[in-house]
């Protein structure tokens, strides 16, 4: 299982225009080749008069699925030039597809490979990307004498704090990578002198955007 990985969460369009051709870059959250295939067919009818439609995208933890297409244009110059760019983006279950209308003049093999990138990287651009982290949900359980300290280091430290309860006790709910949850169960131990409880209640993928957190179904924007 990966640590944390960056994926898309909220899909856009990009458009640059080339010596009068038009490249429309889409960019979708895909988890299956099913997915994949679905979206691809999808923007194929949506511009259903495109000279072209070339696609990539990339599935997996460990990337097993690695497609592209040049969808007609020379080989090598509008498929392979998109997967580089969601490669070198280090993005993972990630497609976009690259709708062309030919302008009336030829780009050559260097404009192409050029085009092709640069229309990626506008979707990109336009589209919301977040990093997916494997976290720890830790409950937190102290007296109202810990509660400044405790505060003071998840404040310092920037771990976000989902749920807060104030009763005879104060129970806190933090959400914080899985790799460095025993650090920080040693510290609040130490900066309590030993006066807090603390548990991990669950394991999950979450995101931070614009300062909000997000798990589960929320990271499919």
């Amino acid at each position: 299982m990966l640590e944390c990985y960056k994926t898309v969460y909220r899909g856009s369009e990009g458009e640059i225009i080339e010596k009068k051709s038009r490249f429309i870059a889409t960019v979708r959250l895909v988890e299956s080749e099913e997915e994949a295939l679905a979206f691809i067919e999808e923007m194929r009818k949506k511009y259903w008069n495109a000279t072209h439609n070339c696609y990539a995208y990339v599935i997996g933890e460990r990337r097993e699925l690695v497609r592209c297409s040049d969808d007609g244009e020379p080989g090598g110059t509008a498929g392979r030039p998109m997967l580089d760019v969601l490669l070198g983006e280090n993005l993972y279950n990630t497609a976009v597809v690259v709708t062309r209308y030919f302008g009336g003049t030829l780009l050559g093999t260097g404009g192409l490979v050029r085009a092709y990138s640069r229309a990626v990287q506008e979707g990109l651009a336009q589209s919301d990307i977040i990093e997916k982290i494997y976290g720890a949900i830790l409950q937190i359980e102290t007296d109202y004498n810990g509660l400044g300290k405790i505060q003071y280091l998840i404040g310092e430290k920037k771990i976000p704090v989902l749920e807060s309860e104030y009763t005879d006790k104060v129970v806190l709910r933090i959400i914080l990578p899985v790799g460095e949850v025993e650090k920080i169960q040693a510290e609040l131990v130490e900066a309590t002198n030993g006066k807090v409880i603390t548990e991990v209640t669950e394991k999950l993928y979450y995101a931070v955007l614009n300062g909000n957190v997000l798990m589960g179904e929320e990271l499919r924007g």
